[in-house]
């Protein structure tokens, strides 16, 4: 944690239980200091998508606090919601761009969203196709693009309105290790403007290439307290 951050995400006792079988997630308590950069991993299984489901608020816990921004976010109001989820970029495993839209106009969703007036989005929309590599695909339908494609397709989407707080489920797992280094830069960079980044993922070999990063392992649904580094919203 960054001397005098926030938190901008607080967990208290949080439990997730999917219908009537055995909790998914069980007592986590931590959280994200503002500004910071943070790893979650752990096996398949252990729960690292269901968390950042809660994160992103397309889940509510079964039991205990979630704060985000300052606030309640297990008693917000349905109506709230959209607003808040503008405030948090996401990148999923499955994508989840929008069949009928090209690659630039997936990317300039959130802008338009937000109100960007449309002499403003063009300039931002292709620095972030040539960002991804992606500047001769910009009018491509996503069921023309490869798996690798769509995945930068979809970063680019999610960090373009520069979010407060960035969670991405997997981001580098459908491109190739050149790739995945320039998409990790990219996060960077969107952190050294103040974004919160939360990556989850199976590849260890990315952790040390960000020396201020901090990591959360999940295992069997429960942070591994032994394998924070450093402890979540420690000073450090």
């Amino acid at each position: 944690m960054r001397p005098g951050a926030a938190n901008i995400v607080q967990f208290e006792n949080v439990g997730l239980r999917y219908g009537s079988g055995a909790e998914t997630l069980s007592d986590l308590s931590f959280s994200l200091a503002a500004g910071a950069f943070y790893f979650l991993t752990g096996p398949s299984g252990a729960g690292k998508s269901s968390l950042l489901r809660l994160i992103y608020l397309a889940q509510r816990p079964s039991r205990g606090l979630i704060r985000m921004f300052g606030e309640d976010v297990v008693t917000l109001p349905r109506a709230r919601i959209p607003g808040f989820r503008r405030r948090i970029g996401t990148v999923f495993q499955d994508f989840r761009l929008i069949p009928h839209l090209s690659a630039y106009e997936n990317i300039a969703l959130p802008l338009r969203v937000n109100g960007v007036a449309e002499a403003d989005i063009d300039t931002p929309v292709r620095e972030m196709l040539e960002w991804v590599g992606l500047s001769g695909r910009a009018y491509a339908k996503p069921a023309t693009l490869s798996g690798g494609e769509q995945q930068r397709v979809a970063i680019a989407r999610a960090v373009i309105g520069r979010p407060e707080i960035l969670v991405a489920d997997e981001p580098t797992g459908n491109v190739d290790p050149d790739m995945a280094g320039r998409l990790l830069y990219l996060f960077e960079a969107l952190n050294k403007l103040g974004t919160t980044i939360l990556v989850a993922t199976h590849d260890l070999h990315l952790i040390p290439r960000v020396h201020h990063a901090q990591t959360l392992r999940l295992e069997a649904g429960r942070l591994d307290a032994g394998r924070l580094a450093p402890p979540i919203g420690s000073a450090g």
